[in-house]
């Protein structure tokens, strides 16, 4: 065997450097240095850094057992979480001297190297996201830049080659498969009895999901991503939202779905209790990526990230670890339960208040299309870019059928993986409106309709600011105010019946209007 490849330090002899390595870095700096380990790693925290040392293991998932493979694995960490964390990620080091006597050297000296060590900027505990959330110190504007962040890195993200395996619907069942069969093992009783009513729960829906996946592969949905989005791999760091620890041992968890990605952080704010900010981070992401397809295998992918935390927490409780953190179990129970799918258009002139009351609402549990958003997408803009600083005109009339077209399809979709929907539009226009109630009796789905008024001055008002301000896809300014209230098509009487109407210049409840609306009957 050749030697580069045979395993150089023992478990022991990485605990015994790990340990001397703490040691001297805390003579270096007078100061105290924290060691914590994971499955992993041992993490050496001084005041400034954190430095990561790979446990010089071979297991079935992740092999650091050569000098070699460590060095590899620490680049690629460094390189993956560049990504999303260059401020936090800042150089792999030799360890030089002996396992007894080490020091950390330059890069330059990597010749001499007897392992490797990643330098990260340190940050204050308490800072990941699920830290936050248990403070209640988690704000939704910071996830909806964090959630267009992600948009973006996705966006970005190299995608599966024609030629590998990531993503194909064989291997994404597999994986599902997998967890379910290692979760059953540590499972009896009632609890073995709710993990087989997921199990069929999947199996219901896997040629459907085959199809998907296949769909989703070949629209280039497949990219190499975070791969462990979880709220403690998510932290607040210089007034930022920024995601950290990738996985860089396995591909094949890396390479994945970005609705796989996406799912594991919104699958973690229901488990903490948060379905607000999880359908918030959802809408924000969905407005940046506009990746609405994706939602036909979002639910399960929430499920199945849901199972894989249960199966961590069981391991850790038959390693000694104690009970901590939320019941995963139960929370793939929940996503696992029907939503009820059912179709909510707005109607409203602008500065009515529609798309503030739209937002508020899907934090109660609904998927939102703005049409503002839409609009500007079908025309390769941005939801903030400016159409006519950019000398593009996004209102003729046949602007605005495409856009109405384009959000009945992607309402169509929506409603038939089971969501309910809000379409966020003025609909001003009777056969507007009748269009989408149309789709709602096709599908067999309940239909309302939210008016949102206000007093003419604060529409104004409203329209004013909102213009002075920018930060909002809505380009409507008071000309268009006045234009929509001569041409608005009143709502008629068979309408007003299932209508629900909203005076947003009153106090109003967000959990009781969605209560109204789910009484909405087809």
């Amino acid at each position: 065997m050749d030697s580069a490849l045979e395993p150089d330090l023992t478990h022991e002899d990485g605990d015994a450097l790990a340990q001397a390595l703490g040691a001297a870095l805390e003579a270096a700096g007078d100061a105290p240095v924290q060691h914590l380990q994971t499955h992993l790693s041992h993490l050496l925290l001084t005041p400034t850094y954190a430095y990561k040392l790979k446990k010089p293991l071979r297991l079935p998932f992740a092999d650091f057992s050569t000098l070699a493979a460590r060095r590899h694995f620490c680049n690629e960490e460094l390189r993956l979480n560049q990504r999303l964390a260059p401020r936090l990620y800042l150089d792999v080091l030799p360890v030089l001297g002996s396992v007894r006597q080490p020091r950390i050297g330059s890069a330059h000296e990597a010749g001499a190297a007897i392992d490797w060590v990643l330098r990260m900027r340190r940050f204050p505990q308490g800072s990941e996201l699920d830290a936050l959330v248990r403070a209640g110190q988690l704000q939704g504007a910071e996830m909806d830049a964090f959630a267009a962040q992600l948009a973006h890195f996705h966006a970005q993200a190299p995608m599966a080659v024609p030629g590998s395996d990531w993503g194909r619907p064989a291997q994404e069942g597999q994986a599902i498969a997998d967890v379910l069969d290692q979760l059953a093992a540590l499972l009896s009783g009632a609890e073995a009895a709710r993990l087989a009513a997921l199990r069929a729960w999947f199996g219901a829906r896997q040629p459907a999901l085959a199809g998907h996946w296949a769909a989703r592969r070949a629209a280039g949905q497949v990219r190499e991503c975070h791969g462990d989005l979880h709220l403690g791999n998510v932290v607040r760091i210089d007034g930022e939202i920024t995601a950290f620890d990738c996985l860089e041992f396995s591909p094949a968890l890396r390479w994945i779905d970005t609705l796989a990605d996406t799912g594991f952080l919104t699958m973690d704010l229901h488990a903490h209790g948060r379905p607000d900010l999880a359908w918030r981070f959802l809408d924000a992401y969905l407005a940046a990526s506009g990746d609405y397809a994706g939602l036909a295998v979002l639910r399960p992918y929430e499920v199945y990230r849901a199972l894989v935390r249960a199966m961590v927490a069981r391991l850790r409780a038959t390693q000694g670890a104690s009970a901590q953190g939320p019941d995963y179990l139960a929370c793939a129970e929940r996503l696992a339960a029907p939503l009820g799918a059912r179709l909510l258009i707005t109607y409203g002139l602008s500065g009515s208040g529609k798309s503030t009351a739209a937002a508020q609402l899907l934090q109660q549990g609904a998927v939102r299309l703005r049409s503002d958003v839409e609009r500007k997408r079908l025309h390769g803009l941005a939801p903030l870019d400016d159409s006519a600083a950019l000398g593009l005109d996004i209102y003729t009339s046949e602007a605005s059928r495409r856009t109405f077209a384009q959000l009945a399809a992607q309402a169509r979709a929506l409603l038939a993986a089971g969501y309910p929907v809000i379409v966020d539009a003025a609909f001003l226009r009777r056969r507007e409106r009748d269009a989408f109630h149309a789709l709602a009796r096709e599908l067999g789905l309940p239909f309302a309709i939210l008016h949102c008024h206000a007093d003419p001055d604060r529409l104004r008002e409203r329209v004013r600011q909102r213009r002075a301000a920018g930060g909002d896809p809505s380009e409507a300014d008071l000309a268009v105010l006045a234009r929509q209230q001569q041409q608005a098509e009143p709502l008629a009487p068979e309408e007003q019946e299932r209508t629900l109407d909203l005076a947003t210049d009153q106090a109003w409840d967000a959990p009781a209007l969605y209560r109204r609306w789910l009484s909405v009957q087809a």
